[in-house]
């Protein structure tokens, strides 16, 4: 139904060299990249917290 093949893509990444430039946009995608780096790590941490509150409640049951 909704697909991005390789000739769309190619177009969305010229759009975005064209309207940053070609300095800004390795800028950008490190910010991307730290940015979804730093959510996996949330989520993780938040797993980690949940189950350490689930083993806490069990062994004071």
């Amino acid at each position: 139904m909704f697909g991005l093949g390789a000739p769309e893509l190619m177009i969305i990444l010229a759009i975005c060299f064209v309207i940053f430039g070609g300095k800004k946009l390795p800028e950008i995608g490190a910010g991307l990249g730290k940015g979804i780096t730093s959510f996996k790590k949330g989520l993780q941490e938040t797993d980690d917290d949940t189950s350490l509150v689930k083993d806490e409640s069990e062994t004071q049951a």
